[in-house]
C-alpha cells in the first residue's frame, strides 16, 4: 500500500508511519544504494552498441569505506589534486631540462670552421 491511497470522491487517505524525506535520504547516504543497467543495441544478432550504466548513491564516508575516492585524485573536481598534477609535471619538466643541459655540457664542442679555400 502507498502512503497515499486516492479513493473515487474521497479525500486521500495517509497511512500511519511517518517516515520523510530526510529520513529516507539519510538512510540511504548512511547505507549507500547501487544501480546497474545495460543498454544493448543489436541488429540481425549483430552488437551494435553496449552502455553499461552504474550508480552509486552514498555519502562521503560510505563511498569512503567502500573502496571510492576517485573525486580527491581529479583535478577537474578537487582543487588539491589541481595542485599536484601541476606540481608533477612541473618536476617533470625541470627533470628533462636538467637531462637536455647536462647532455649540451657532455657534447664536444664544434670546432670552428675554416674561413677561406686555397688562398
Amino acid at each position: 500500500m502507498t502512503d497515499v491511497d486516492f479513493r473515487y470522491g474521497d479525500a486521500p487517505v495517509h497511512s500511519s508511519s511517518t517516515t520523510n524525506l530526510a529520513d529516507i535520504l539519510e538512510r540511504v547516504l548512511d547505507k549507500g544504494v547501487v544501480i546497474a543497467g545495460d543498454i544493448k543495441i543489436d541488429l540481425l544478432d549483430i552488437e551494435l552498441l553496449t552502455i553499461r550504466l552504474r550508480l552509486f548513491v552514498a555519502s562521503v564516508d560510505t563511498a569512503k569505506k567502500a573502496g571510492i575516492d576517485w573525486w580527491e585524485t581529479d583535478p577537474a573536481l578537487s582543487s588539491r589534486a589541481a595542485r599536484s598534477a601541476l606540481q608533477d609535471e612541473n618536476d617533470e619538466l625541470r627533470a628533462r631540462l636538467e637531462a637536455l643541459e647536462s647532455s649540451l655540457e657532455q657534447a664536444p664542442s664544434p670546432t670552428p670552421a675554416k674561413e677561406g679555400r686555397g688562398t
